[in-house]
């Protein structure tokens, strides 16, 4: 008898579609690991972006408040004369 018969009638249907899943779960894990390693960085990416903006913005108004300041100086000179 041909011995892949014999091994194939051994395993009963639902055993082989277990085995063919686990089989197809172990070779989906790199593709899952990469996909979330790929997330994480835009996660990533995404804070530092809102940081340097957060940043930006407050130098942005700093100077703002700066030149405010001296707008009001000069005003307040050209009153004073």
């Amino acid at each position: 008898m041909n011995p892949s018969v014999l091994y194939a009638s051994t395993r009963t249907p639902d055993a082989t579609t277990r085995c063919q899943n686990r089989t197809r779960e172990m070779q989906l894990i790199p593709e899952a690991l990469a996909r979330a390693h790929v997330q994480e960085r835009l996660y990533e990416a995404e804070a530092e972006r809102m940081a340097r903006r957060l940043a930006r913005a407050s130098r942005l108004q700093r100077r703002a408040e700066r030149a405010s300041l001296r707008a009001r100086r000069a005003l307040a000179q050209v009153v004073m004369q």
